[in-house]
């Protein structure tokens, strides 16, 4: 998918900051408030949900990968689809950029009801790409199930607005200390603990303080 190349340089310099790293989270509370759900996010869930929870995660990174492989299907099963959790995907690029860019950019530009499925097919594809893949075999299916045209997704990656969008998450991250992916806010407080029992625990003391 040649279209997106060209954008990976301008991207990487536009949004892609030092300290966005690939470690584990070393911070347990938020020293900003992580920045309220809008319009402008990609949400599962009921809108009315007693606890919402926000991940910032990477395409390229392969702890954000195993958690949506290995621990998502669950966590939707047992928190989302019963009401209790309003999930939120905020993108926080990791390295390597020319992966982790061009896909942020690729799932944004899905449209929005298919940005789940999106994600979820980068997430299972990311391992082939880093076993010297082709790119290309990764972003494929991802825009088969996007909703969008190739021709759509590649004038959406090139619109100034889908790197704002990307660079909003970015800064909100960054303004809640969530430099390292994937990072978790139950109803605004980090938790480190990101097993399916830590965010079930999370989510019914969050549940009970409201």
């Amino acid at each position: 998918m040649t279209a997106f190349r060209p954008l990976i340089l301008i991207l990487t310099l536009a949004l892609l900051g030092p300290a966005m790293t690939m470690s584990a989270p070393t911070r347990a509370v938020a020293t900003e408030p992580v920045a309220p759900v809008t319009s402008a996010d990609r949400v599962m869930g009921r809108a009315d949900a007693p606890v919402t929870v926000i991940e910032y995660a990477s395409f390229s990174c392969h702890h954000c990968a195993d958690w949506h492989q290995f621990v998502f299907p669950l966590f939707k099963q047992r928190l989302i689809d019963t009401g209790q959790v309003r999930f939120v995907f905020r993108n926080l690029p990791t390295d390597p950029a020319q992966m982790s860019m061009p896909a942020a950019a690729l799932a944004r530009c899905a449209a929005p009801e298919k940005f789940f499925d999106v994600a979820s097919i980068l997430m299972r594809g990311q391992e082939a790409v880093f076993r010297g893949g082709d790119q290309e075999d990764w972003y494929n299916p991802a825009i088969a199930a996007s909703g969008r045209t190739k021709a759509q997704i590649d004038a959406c990656v090139a619109l100034p607005a889908t790197r704002a969008a990307i660079q909003r998450d970015i800064d909100s991250a960054v303004a809640a200390d969530a430099t390292t992916t994937p990072a978790f806010f139950v109803n605004g407080r980090r938790v480190t603990d990101r097993s399916l029992g830590g965010l079930e625990v999370a989510v019914r003391a969050a549940a009970a303080a409201r």
